[in-house]
């Protein structure tokens, strides 16, 4: 077991390139760290960390030896989850990330029935539209919208959705309903600013398609923000249709353009799903993972609405 500290400490320096950060991570001191580093050196024979006062760096020796290391730390822990597995429930700690506005809305009710029925699991979620790597950020998956961007990163569907154009309807009744895309340059346009501005928006109807850069009115930095600026009236929005469409049913938000949707360059439609960096995904991922897709059939996720 002290090897396996020593691997798991020396890991955490070389991915986050700080002691300090690493400890951190670990829950540890820096101190401890920095030993638990010298004893797997002494061991091994080799310097394995080039140290300064601003950066650390691997030495040849440790750019050869980190990949078993990380490798000898995964068969640890596929190990321990196939232990696991011979036990009746699931158990310990899930970390993994998720969009912003899953935290508001359909991801709590789904974790606390899981909750319930495995009272010894425990998940530790950071939610964010950032894009994070599941290595970098030491996540067992990371939820995410639109597309896989690393084929290094193996998917796990949940569920497809269609981007359209929604806005209050007050908004609407000052502003005036458009019904194609070329009518949005009269209109007050919120755009989502993370992680990235896009540029351009791809309409496509069953007829038309055209490809509009449209100025922001109105930037905000979260999808949560996008649907509470629109619920407020500020302007039109590009959200996914498994959001917005029961706050059309319920009278609270309008589509607009109805018989177009939003794409991407590709031509494709968004999908929620999940990013492992491991083709092995952990038995209570999976659990969870099944649970989210589930729940989100029971709910018509999938189904999109009629023009």
């Amino acid at each position: 077991m002290k090897l396996l500290w020593e691997l798991q400490v020396f890991c955490a320096v070389v991915e986050r390139k700080s002691f300090v950060s690493a400890a951190r991570q670990l829950g540890t001191s820096p101190s401890t760290a920095t030993r638990a580093v010298q004893a797997l050196e002494e061991s091994l024979g080799s310097s394995l960390l080039a140290r300064s006062q601003k950066q650390v760096s691997l030495t040849m020796a440790g750019e050869a030896y980190y990949d078993t290391a990380r490798h000898i730390l995964q068969l640890q822990e596929e190990v321990e989850d196939d232990l696991a597995a011979l036990g009746s429930t699931p158990r310990g700690w899930l970390r993994f990330s998720a969009p912003e506005v899953m935290a508001s809305h359909f991801l709590p009710a789904v974790l606390q029935g899981l909750a319930e029925h495995n009272p010894q699991l425990r998940f530790d979620i950071l939610y964010s539209d950032t894009i994070l790597e599941p290595i970098r950020e030491k996540l067992d998956f990371s939820i995410r919208g639109a597309y896989p961007t690393s084929s290094e990163l193996i998917g796990f569907p949940l569920w497809p959705y269609q981007r359209r154009l929604y806005a209050s309807p007050d908004y609407v009744a000052r502003r005036g309903l458009p019904t194609q895309p070329e009518q949005l340059s009269e209109h007050a346009i919120l755009i989502h600013a993370a992680p990235r501005i896009l540029k351009a928006w791809n309409f496509v109807s069953d007829s038309h398609q055209v490809s509009l850069n449209l100025n922001a009115s109105h930037r905000v930095s979260s999808g949560n923000a996008v649907l509470q600026a629109a619920l407020a009236g500020w302007g039109v929005a590009r959200m996914g249709d498994w959001l917005a469409e029961p706050l059309v049913a319920s009278g609270q938000l309008l589509r607009l353009c109805p018989d177009y949707r939003i794409v991407s360059s590709r031509g494709e439609d968004a999908q929620m799903h999940a990013v492992f960096a491991s083709r092995r995904i952990p038995r209570k991922a999976r659990l969870v993972l099944d649970a989210i897709r589930s729940a989100a059939q029971a709910a018509g996720f999938g189904h999109h609405p009629a023009p």
